[in-house]
């Protein structure tokens, strides 16, 4: 177990629905408060998606993303900021012919989905390498697309934070590493409770971690109900801590979370309990090999 533990808070996601909880953060200006208020909680790290003010809807408007930075460094200017890669790769077949795609299909270029990284520089950004079903859909990120959008990370000089979502995904992670697409320590996480990829258990979280090359970095993630028990087992394995509103929208059985701070709040409470102390974003600058604060 390590003695410090990084504690990322994410948001507001995508897929969290604005009819599960009156709380998700959806303006620009509420995902700012939500970030500044999971760091004002314990979290070093703030991991961030947009919407759209309107609906909720998820966005890839940098026009967002750089109101979002801008209010977080107004007024903290130490908290990593996390912002993801994510959307983009979702596929949609018709019914009638699954070579064409139907509503909700997202599938982009590689460089659009990293464009906003380019702008914005942020400390880190997620580099998903899963292509596995989602629901009834597809979520599709070929080697080939992953390669690219990571030499626009690269270039960019921000750190990819790598999410594993099945054992096929540190595959490939093995061979990004061997092929020289990714450097350096490898920054990852293990999404854990999508139907269709990992799922929470200590056994997944040591199988998964077993695979890792030896030195990495990695955070078990548990979405909706283990969101908090795999804060206790990430932690026990050796690993850092995820918690917020993208994952989970319950602090409790019957308990809906009030906000994101409340979350960490929680895991941290958890962490201390098990024997850690929370990182502090200087503290996490260094495990991770982050440039100092912005």
């Amino acid at each position: 177990m390590l003695d410090k533990i990084v504690v990322t808070c994410a948001v507001t996601g995508n897929l969290t629905r604005p009819d599960q909880t009156p709380h998700l953060p959806i303006a620009p200006e509420e995902i700012a408060d939500a970030c500044l208020g999971a760091a004002e909680a314990g979290a070093a790290v703030a991991h961030i998606h947009v919407r759209e003010p309107g609906t909720g809807a998820p966005s890839m408007k940098l026009e967002y993303y750089q109101d979002v930075v801008a209010r977080i460094r107004a007024r903290n200017r130490n908290l990593i900021l996390n912002i993801t890669t994510g959307p983009g790769g979702r596929f949609v077949p018709s019914q009638d012919d699954p070579k064409v795609a139907a509503a909700g299909t997202t599938l982009m270029n590689p460089e659009e989905r990293v464009a906003h990284i380019t702008a914005l520089k942020p400390d880190i950004c997620t580099l998903d390498l899963n292509t596995m079903n989602s629901g009834g859909q597809v979520v599709i990120n070929t080697p080939g697309n992953v390669r690219r959008m990571a030499k626009v990370i690269r270039e960019a000089g921000v750190k990819p934070e790598i999410e594993l979502f099945d054992s096929g995904d540190i595959a490939l992670l093995h061979d990004l590493l061997a092929d020289g697409t990714l450097s350096g320590r490898a920054l990852t996480s293990f999404v854990m409770g999508v139907k269709y990829g990992f799922q929470p258990s200590p056994e997944t979280v040591l199988y998964a971690r077993g695979l890792l090359p030896r030195d990495a970095h990695f955070t078990a993630i548990g979405i909706g109900r283990s969101t908090f028990p795999m804060v206790a087992q990430s932690v026990l394995a050796g690993g850092h801590a995820r918690t917020g509103l993208e994952d989970a929208v319950m602090l409790g059985r019957g308990v809906l979370a009030s906000s994101n701070a409340v979350m960490v709040d929680k895991a941290r409470r958890i962490i201390e309990e098990l024997g850690a102390q929370i990182a502090t974003p200087a503290e996490a600058r260094a495990l991770f090999d982050l440039p100092g604060a912005a």
